[in-house]
């Protein structure tokens, strides 16, 4: 497994703002574009996926890295063994091509077993696993020296990363594509628009704050910015305001 020097992370601007470090490598934690998982003594540690009929999932939750995976993996035997593993993610936040999406975050930690979970679906049963961190490196092209930058572990732990970059691009890119019908009907309801006249919905600019509400109906393009009625702090507490102001802030 590859090893970090912790003599060419442990230097530099960086200790000035860790804050800032912690909550970029969040926000690559909750949308990368990429990701590799490489576990001490244990060789193509997915490679056996396909075998078990299944996938791994990954999410992020309160900065834990959390993996779902088919029982019997060598992944999850990785896990119940406790076995130090690396994670690299690379970024999937902001625009395609911009200088955000060119930064890596290399997650170190041990794994460990969470019990079992059962699909709602199709009943079947997937272990939960999760990668205890202890080593954060954010690696920036426009950081000095090398570019990489060690972030201090309390800091990527925070809460008050929650709602950081990463999550909100991803909520609201989940939002646009998996959940156009309910927001073409809260366009439709709050403006009274027919339902068949409002053509397509966007969501942009999320915030624990607001949002700006695009659509497009047979007259045209609009844009509302809905400012919530409080500052959401909580990735539960901003689901709950998206849900019900949609439906009665728009004007």
């Amino acid at each position: 497994m590859t090893s970090l020097d912790h003599r060419s992370t442990t230097t530099g601007p960086w200790q000035s703002e860790p804050a800032r470090l912690a909550r970029a490598a969040r926000s690559i934690l909750a949308c990368p574009a990429g990701v590799n998982l490489v576990v001490d003594g244990v060789e193509d540690v997915l490679g056996d996926l396909g075998e078990s009929g299944g996938e791994l999932g990954m999410q992020d939750l309160g900065g834990v890295p959390t993996f779902s995976s088919p029982v019997g993996t060598r992944l999850a035997a990785a896990a119940a063994d406790g076995r130090r593993a690396l994670l690299t993610l690379e970024s999937g936040v902001g625009r395609p091509g911009s200088t955000e999406r060119e930064a890596v975050v290399t997650l170190g930690g041990r794994l460990e077993t969470r019990g079992l979970e059962t699909c709602e679906c199709c009943c079947d049963e997937r272990e939960t696993l999760v990668l205890v961190v202890d080593l954060v490196v954010l690696s920036q092209p426009t950081a000095p020296g090398d570019g990489r930058q060690r972030v201090p572990v309390e800091h990527f732990r925070s809460a008050e990363h929650l709602l950081n970059g990463g999550y909100l691009q991803r909520s609201t890119e989940h939002a646009n594509l998996c959940h156009q019908d309910e927001l073409r009907r809260a366009v439709s309801t709050t403006t009274g628009t027919r339902l068949a006249d409002v053509i397509g919905v966007a969501l942009a600019g999320l915030s624990p704050a607001g949002v700006d509400v695009q659509w497009v109906d047979v007259e045209g393009s609009h844009v509302h910015r809905l400012v919530f009625r409080r500052v959401a702090s909580t990735t539960e507490e901003l689901g709950e305001l998206l849900r019900t102001e949609l439906h009665a802030g728009l004007c």
